[in-house]
């Protein structure tokens, strides 16, 4: 298991990465259903942030299980699109590694 330190600074790291998605929504032509997700995943890790400073461990990881499955429904909407710019796919695919990731590590 990782120590609450390092989830703190992957879940930091995550951030940015979901900001960058976000960021690609709105300077793309992005489908409505993948701004809406991309900013729900904003809005979560925002208030996920106070959690990753609580050092509670098992809430950090619901908070990283919850990010993920919207990392999920992030991907599939991305995948089902049929436009989408080569920078914005790559952002979506990259919060997706990022989410899957620390949750692999964190089970």
């Amino acid at each position: 298991m990782l120590q609450a330190r390092e989830i703190q600074q992957r879940f930091s790291h995550i951030q940015q990465t979901i900001q960058e998605a976000q960021q690609a929504c709105k300077s793309g032509d992005a489908p409505d259903d993948l701004k809406n997700c991309i900013d729900k995943m904003q809005r979560e890790s925002q208030q996920a942030s106070q959690v990753m400073q609580s050092n509670d461990q098992q809430r950090m990881v619901e908070c990283v299980d919850n990010l993920e499955s919207m990392g999920d429904e992030a991907k599939r909407i991305s995948r089902s699109a049929s436009t989408m710019s080569p920078h914005l796919e790559s952002a979506v695919t990259k919060v997706h590694a990022e989410l899957s990731n620390l949750k692999h590590q964190l089970h």
